[in-house]
Formats: structure tokens, C-alpha cells, sequence
């Protein structure tokens, strides 16, 4: 089993910028890929960004390319998406993904609990 957890959500302005952060604890061995969702209230979840093991390979929604950058320390086993010129569109609770998937999109196995997002006007 992986245990992934979440931090740094918060309240920002529309502008502002966010870092999140996902450690990732357990069977790290397995994990190859891990990403980001997030799901806006009455909407359902949706594909943020993802990066493989090496870190050579990001993929990203077209809502968050340019503003978005998803990173990994596989020292640490962190994930970090560091979220820039946020909307509001961008309130959500987000969540992070690990999965032994080698080819995108990935099929997940694991998800935190996630962090929520709050973007104000």
C-alpha cells in the first residue's frame, strides 16, 4: 500500500499563486507516475497535471498549462504542483494520484485525501 498526503491548500487571491505538496509513504517502490486532480463543488473530478518517474515526461490539463508546473523529488517521494496567476475557476479540492501505470493517461491506484483551494475575487 502508498499513503499519499496533501498540504499547502489554502485562500488566494485571483493572481496569486499556491504551492502544493504530496508525500508519499509505503510501498513507494511501486509508484511510477503520480499526478494531480481536483473537483470543483457539483462538478466532477478532473485531470490537473502528471509526471512520470524521471520527471522527463509532464502532462498537463489545457485549463492549467502556462500557469501550472508539476514537479517530483523521488529522494523525498514528494510531488509538488506549484500553481501560478490562479482564477477562480481554480477553487477546488485537489487531489494527488500515484499509479505503477507507465503509459498516460494513467490509471491510478492511490489517492490522498486532498487539500482545498480557494481562490477570492
Amino acid at each position: 500500500q502508498v499513503q499519499l498526503v496533501e498540504s499547502g491548500g489554502g485562500l488566494v487571491q485571483a493572481g496569486g499563486s499556491l504551492r502544493l505538496s504530496c508525500a508519499a509513504s509505503g510501498r513507494t517502490f511501486s509508484i511510477y507516475a503520480m499526478g494531480w486532480f481536483r473537483q470543483a463543488p457539483g462538478k466532477e473530478r478532473e485531470f490537473v497535471a502528471a509526471i512520470s518517474w524521471s520527471g522527463s515526461n509532464t502532462y498537463y490539463a489545457d485549463s492549467v498549462k502556462g500557469r501550472f508546473t508539476i514537479s517530483r523529488d523521488n529522494i523525498k517521494n514528494t510531488v509538488t504542483l506549484q500553481m501560478n496567476s490562479l482564477k477562480l475557476e481554480d477553487t477546488a479540492v485537489y487531489y494527488c494520484a500515484a499509479t505503477s501505470s507507465v503509459v498516460f493517461p494513467y490509471k491510478y491506484d492511490y489517492w490522498g485525501q486532498g487539500t482545498q483551494v480557494t481562490v477570492s475575487s
